[in-house]
């Protein structure tokens, strides 16, 4: 971390006004903690960050609009690729956490976690540690031991970081309007996703996009523990 002085300033980007509020407070309690940005979307992302010089990024990865949180994590690393990213978001899915981490976070909080849990975790990620909750460190070093379905997560990967937005939603019993109103975009582009999504995981028509998104959202969010005792994870970060 590049700090001239004892004070963390922390670039906040998400879409909801009262959560970028309340992360501002939250941190701001804090003597050591500055919030010194918000946005709430990739432009405004950029802009932050080439004004602030931010020595953290707090970002939501479920961003709407013309580019999704995952692709601004990719954006603000590819900008500085020594800037500790926290990702943050109510989406916790292994695969979004896969993804996040793939994309250049070294952590992921939930919006779900309790305030001390979410200043451990910019904490962790400003001393350049990984940082990810028990539970997700559990399913995640279950899923790295057991394996992957070679068939359907196999699929899921070659998906881009908007289509598996899409595929969650379908899997969480949305529909196309509704989708397109949650992602800001029009029922043609979310149309034209579920083309390619069923392209890519060869399923022949919309009943079995949305069995195979349902069963996949389902699956995601079992908890399956390697350990009967866990205890939380923290690893030194080679970024």
């Amino acid at each position: 971390m590049r700090l001239s002085d004892s004070v963390v300033q922390i670039l906040i980007i998400d879409e909801q006004p009262v959560t970028r509020l309340g992360l501002r407070v939250l941190l701001e309690s804090e003597t050591d903690l500055r919030v010194c940005g918000e946005a709430h979307d990739l432009v405004g992302a950029v802009q932050q960050l080439k004004a602030t010089s931010p020595h953290v990024v707090i970002a939501d990865i479920g961003l709407n609009g013309s580019a999704c949180g995952l692709d601004v994590i990719q954006r603000l690393r590819a900008a500085d690729p020594h800037l500790p990213v926290l990702a943050y978001s109510m989406l916790d899915d292994l695969h979004y956490v896969e993804r996040s981490l793939a994309a250049g976070a070294i952590g992921f909080c939930s919006k779900r976690e309790s305030p001390a849990v979410v200043l451990s975790a910019v904490r962790q990620v400003v001393a350049g540690n990984l940082s990810l909750n028990e539970d997700l460190t559990s399913r995640l070093l279950s899923r790295a031991i057991n394996g992957r379905r070679p068939g359907l997560d196999s699929g899921v990967q070659m998906l881009s970081n908007r289509e598996l937005e899409v595929f969650a939603l379908i899997g969480r019993g949305l529909k196309t309007t509704e989708i397109a109103r949650t992602l800001k975009v029009s029922v043609k582009t979310i149309e034209t996703h579920r083309l390619r999504i069923r392209e890519k995981l060869l399923l022949t028509d919309s009943a079995k996009l949305t069995f195979t998104a349902v069963r996949w959202v389902h699956d995601q969010q079992e908890q399956v523990p390697v350990a009967s005792a866990m205890t939380p994870m923290t690893i030194r970060s080679s970024a």
